[in-house]
């Protein structure tokens, strides 16, 4: 430790692990190797821990999978290389409540306002931590477990398997009462580490790391006014509000003060009761409850977001280092994605969840995404939701070596694609994601596989597991296109002509359209002779355009005609033009 406390600046370690280079890196196609390799260095002892974390504050969206997946592919690269490894990913369920969301959702992913639950208890529990605050949907134990719920719905979804830690049991079962009880007894030393990361912090005065919670009211206060750690003889909160005069075994204990709580813009108040609590009954600031649960849970590595990386990140690992005296894990910085080109934001109602997403496309696509750089921002369009499955078909192809590649693509692929999916298996059919919307747009099952089969999607020799599997893209494709309402939004008439009246000139037209098509074009070519064709006939572009989507979807408008109809099974397009089927 240098003279003024501070860690040595050689051994402060920056968290920014992929955007460093070390003349004796090895070079890895895949970024979890690289990571592997930091934790490796240290020679962990066995299972090796791997660590997220989120307050359950408000809807669990799919930005807050990032951590989730991120420490997924560094557990599975270990494992791969022959390491026992356990993901936790703790709930900081004793973080109070500091303001009411906007937005909520209940267990099965519909998001609601908050007027449509009982925001009345929320608002009377503000300041109080989020597992003593009840449910406003009445089905779990607390507002705390029931956001920690679908957390853990949201990992098993994608096939990731964490252990789910909750802070609140953590501190409830006495777990964290060691580690507390340390930094209590170097309150000195916390006091002036803290002082340098926060200026309400003074290194000489009388700040106490320990919030209490409040007996009278139920809410965190961070007023300590004494601490006595050799213990006396405490009725808890429990025992007073029973009126009960039984009392707990020796223990330490802070006195405190129920003072306003800072919340933003907002004040929360005190009651201005004055008590007694156990370490029990309470959590550390959030800046040493980080590295205690470092320290607590024997964590080797722990991915974050880049808002941790100049806050949180630098006090964590002085704290840990110079009150706790241990080692801080790996850190690597990952970058946010936005949605739709803006941040998620559940106030502002631009969030989706991995509910919503697994109706849209396979589970092994959205792992994909997230073995994409974490290092590089990304964004994650539900309107160009395509080109990412276009993607995946790609890596996947590139893996069993159907498609020509670079030696770059080729090495990635082959690192990445066995831990994106179950099992590889080579016989599998992917449905181009477009088609699939094209064939949403009938009901018909057997005119999906049809259809499928003629076009050349699935080979006649195809097992049964593989046809499934590839045709339950279609109702994930239509998904997609009735969630944007693009231009496969739209039910196509397959069974039978729409009534229709055109003049001669028209149908001259609707012929002549039908042998461009049959001679084979690409949609920009299909597009262009649409104009052409009518201007040589002397129609009316738009009336031309309106006798189209007459015929295929009983409407006077619809998506651009040229590359839907490219899209679209040639032979029926061409039948169809020709009015014979």
């Amino acid at each position: 430790m240098s003279a003024d406390g501070d860690a040595p600046e050689s051994d402060a370690i920056s968290p920014y692990t992929l955007q460093r280079e070390e003349a004796g890196d090895a070079r890895h196609a895949f970024w979890a190797d690289t990571v592997a390799d930091r934790v490796a260095e240290r020679e962990p002892a066995e299972p090796i821990v791997i660590k997220g974390g989120i307050s359950p504050s408000g809807v669990p969206h799919l930005g807050n999978v990032n951590e989730i997946m991120r420490g997924y592919y560094v557990a599975e690269v270990l494992r791969d290389r022959g390491y026992e490894v356990r993901q936790v990913f703790t709930a900081d369920d004793r973080d109070p409540l500091r303001k009411l969301p906007r937005t909520l959702c209940d267990l099965e992913g519909n998001l609601v306002d908050l007027g449509e639950v009982d925001a009345g208890a929320l608002g009377r529990n503000l300041g109080a931590p989020y597992t003593d605050i009840p449910d406003p949907f009445g089905c779990c134990d607390s507002y705390g477990d029931h956001f920690s719920t679908i957390i853990q719905d949201s990992a098993d979804a994608v096939d990731v398997p964490i252990d789910l830690v909750s802070n609140t049991d953590l501190y409830e079962s006495g777990e964290f009462e060691s580690v507390t009880r340390f930094v209590l007894e170097h309150r000195e030393r916390a006091r002036e580490v803290l002082s340098k990361y926060q200026d309400t912090v003074d290194a000489e005065g009388d700040y106490v790391p320990f919030n209490p919670i409040c007996e009278a009211c139920g809410k965190i206060t961070e007023t300590v006014t004494s601490v006595d750690l050799e213990g006396s003889e405490a009725r808890s909160a429990s025992d007073d509000r029973a009126g009960s005069e039984a009392t707990r075994e020796t223990e330490p204990t802070v006195d405190y003060r129920c003072t306003d709580m800072d919340a933003g813009d907002r004040t929360i108040d005190g009651c201005g009761h004055e008590g007694t609590a156990t370490l029990r009954e309470g959590k550390l600031p959030w800046r040493f409850e980080w590295p205690a649960q470092w320290q607590l849970l024997g964590v080797d590595f722990e991915p974050f977001g880049k808002d941790h990386a100049e806050g949180s990140w630098p006090s964590g690992q002085d704290v840990a280092r110079n009150v706790l005296e241990i080692e801080p894990p790996v850190p690597m910085v990952y970058e946010w994605f936005t949605l739709e080109g803006e941040p998620f934001s559940s106030s502002e109602g631009n969030v989706i969840l991995v509910s919503d997403v697994l109706e849209l496309l396979e589970p092994e696509v959205l792992r994909y995404f997230f073995a994409k750089d974490p290092a590089k921002a990304r964004d994650f369009s539900i309107e160009r939701l395509d080109q990412l499955v276009d993607e995946f078909d790609r890596l996947e192809a590139v893996y069993f070596g159907e498609v020509e590649a670079s030696e770059d693509e080729r090495a990635f692929a082959e690192r990445v694609y066995p831990f994106v999916v179950d099992e590889p298996r080579d016989e599998r059919i992917r449905l181009p994601y477009t088609f699939a919307a094209v064939l949403g747009m009938t009901d018909d099952p057997d005119l999906r596989e049809e259809i499928a089969r003629r076009e050349g999607h699935i080979p006649d020799d195809a097992p049964e597991w593989a046809v499934e599997g590839a045709l339950e893209r279609v109702e994930q494709a239509r998904n997609w296109a009735r969630r944007t309402g693009n231009e496969f939004d739209y039910e196509l008439k397959r069974t039978e002509i729409p009534d229709h009246e055109f003049d001669a000139d028209t149908e001259a037209a609707l012929a002549e359209l039908a042998d461009f098509i049959e001679a084979g074009h690409d949609p920009e070519e299909i597009q262009g002779e649409i104009y052409e064709t009518a201007r040589r006939h002397d129609v009316d572009v738009g009336d031309f355009f309106a006798a189209g989507y007459r015929l295929f979807f009983d409407e006077d408008q619809g998506p651009k005609l040229g590359p839907f109809l490219a899209k679209v099974d040639r032979e029926f397009v061409v039948g169809r033009l020709r009015r014979e089927r």
